[in-house]
């Protein structure tokens, strides 16, 4: 068997930074374990698969397509920076000619679209609720130690549990935090987090300005430590940081070792478009 796969950066113009995820075109049906395989093969956050949905259809001309995503251990719901790559190879290298592409996924159905240099996506947004601090201390303090929290939400339709620091600190105390994700696999009793976002207020001043708030994020459970540039996480920040911040229009920067920028919109019907740039790092088959 031959199946296409591409290696893209990500929510980064800059190949080797922001963050990358493996896109395997299917011209056929895949044996069901062979994804799982492929992504443990892989070995990067996520492996994407695009399928055709009818026999007819084509990655240069159709504009519907089935999409999965799979990380070296098991399938996630949502992944936005796999959603963004595999948008990248369907409009760069298929060079899809229509200017809305839509992916039937396990989120239901989402959409991207080019806008100059940017792909654009339409994500789910999710709320966040207050938690409560008990129940969660001991995670947290796997995560930050005896830093000042300012504030604690939790989203349950993403099981992110959304820990906010303390305004005094500035980027690079984040950028600068040590964390041991493989930690958080123990001090995580309530088994409902899945995911670990470490969020900060941006700066108005300094030499980074220009950003509205920083996160990095953490999800051992799936058999990732650290995500360089994370879309569904963003998902949720947006709600977070629009009613914080009184803004729809957001530029984030996820401070990840690698780095990565997004541009962030809330739309009018309860959704968020997230852009972000991309490079293609590498092109070849997978033969087996």
């Amino acid at each position: 068997m031959r199946i296409p796969i591409f290696t893209v950066d990500a929510f980064t113009n800059r190949p080797f930074s922001g963050n990358p995820a493996a896109v395997c075109l299917l011209e056929n049906d895949l044996a069901e374990d062979l994804h799982q395989k492929i992504a443990t093969e892989m070995n990067l956050s996520e492996t994407a698969f695009i399928k055709k949905l009818h026999p007819g259809d084509d990655f240069t001309k159709s504009s519907c397509f089935g999409l999965r995503w799979f990380t070296p251990a098991n399938e996630v719901p949502l992944c936005g920076h796999a959603t963004l790559a595999a948008s990248a190879v369907l409009f760069h290298v298929q060079k899809n000619t229509n200017s809305v592409l839509t992916f039937v996924t396990l989120s239901g159905e989402l959409k991207a679209r080019q806008v100059e240099d940017h792909i654009v996506l339409d994500l789910p947004l999710y709320t966040t609720y207050p938690q409560v601090l008990q129940e969660v201390e001991e995670l947290i303090k796997a995560a930050v130690g005896d830093m000042i929290v300012q504030d604690l939400r939790y989203s349950p339709d993403t099981k992110k549990l959304l820990v906010r620091l303390s305004d005094a600190y500035d980027r690079s105390v984040l950028e600068g935090l040590q964390v041991r994700a493989q930690r958080f696999l123990s001090a995580e009793k309530t088994g409902k987090v899945k995911g670990l976002i470490l969020t900060l207020k941006g700066n108005s001043s300094g030499e980074h300005k220009g950003h509205d708030f920083y996160s990095r994020y953490f999800a051992p459970w799936y058999g990732i430590l650290e995500d360089p540039v994370t879309g569904s996480a963003h998902a949720v920040l947006s709600s977070y940081w629009s009613e914080q911040l009184g803004k729809k229009e957001m530029l984030a920067f996820q401070c990840s070792r690698r780095g990565g920028e997004l541009k962030i919109s809330l739309r009018d019907d309860g959704r968020v478009d997230i852009a972000g740039r991309m490079a293609i790092v590498l092109k070849g088959n997978l033969t087996f």
